[in-house]
């Protein structure tokens, strides 16, 4: 197995593309999403009973090395801070087919 960062962020819907356009400038070649996620922060609730995804949030899962890490965060922060969200960086471990 080998050792890789995985990414969790989860921000508003309309902005997803400007993130995977992000992770693909920087080289991250994977991830997986997951619409109309809902929850709490600290900008308060997320609900998906709302027919525009201008109020809810994506979940974007990806892995990427160690280097690739610092330059996601760096170019993934003013979104967070503009639109809200989270962007989880942890240790793992991934097979590779």
């Amino acid at each position: 197995m080998e050792r890789v960062k995985r990414l969790e962020i989860i921000t508003n819907s309309l902005e997803i593309p400007q993130v995977l356009k992000i992770l693909d400038k920087i080289g991250v070649s994977g991830y997986s999403i997951i619409k109309d996620v809902t929850g709490k922060g600290d900008r308060g609730k997320v609900i998906d009973d709302l027919e525009t995804p201008a109020l809810t949030n994506g979940y974007v899962l990806s892995v990427c090395t160690e280097e690739q890490e610092y330059e996601v965060v760096e170019a993934i922060t003013p979104i967070l801070k503009k639109f809200g969200g989270v962007c989880i960086v942890s240790e793992a471990k991934w097979i590779a087919h």
